[in-house]
């Protein structure tokens, strides 16, 4: 069976689900770091932690628009921590195959079988290491700007 949103599927990638993707994922981060930057800088100690995908990395996930709305939000994450700075850090987390998450459950086990077998850490990433990263990004004082993906080592994801 075909991934029926896979990146390979052009044809099927309507405007009207790109419109819907992309201003779920990209343009949601954006209006809520702007609305919250006022105050964040206020306290001169705020901290900003976007969550993407590996395929924001490299064309991946369940669709076109899904890979090109999780680069968005590492690109927004690079602008706003220049934006931001020196009072706000920006950062993001990029996550990989999530076991036990509702995502995970939607996909084909074609596509997370091939996730498990790929990771060199013998096992995906968790949602606990994607807190605890985020906690880690929060007590960083010299940290911006930065995205680091969690998905047990799979080298398409090592950049």
């Amino acid at each position: 069976m075909e991934y029926r949103h896979s990146v390979h599927r052009l044809q099927a990638l309507t405007s009207d689900i790109w419109d819907r993707v992309l201003e779920t994922n990209a343009r949601g981060p954006f209006l809520l770091c702007r609305a919250f930057a006022p105050e964040l800088r206020r306290h001169k100690a705020g901290r900003i932690v976007n969550i993407a995908s590996i395929a924001g990395l490299a064309p991946a996930g369940s669709s076109i628009a899904y890979a090109a709305s999780k680069s968005a939000v590492i690109h927004l994450t690079h602008c706003l921590a220049v934006a931001l700075a020196p009072d706000v850090s920006v950062n993001c987390i990029a996550p990989g195959l999530v076991e036990g998450t509702r995502m995970a459950e939607r996909l084909p086990d074609e596509v997370k079988q091939s996730a498990r077998s790929q990771a060199i850490l013998g096992r995906t990433g968790s949602a606990d290491d994607i807190a605890q990263l985020a906690v880690t990004y929060c007590r960083a004082d010299s940290v911006t700007g930065q995205t680091i993906v969690v998905d047990g080592g799979i080298p398409m994801g090592m950049r």
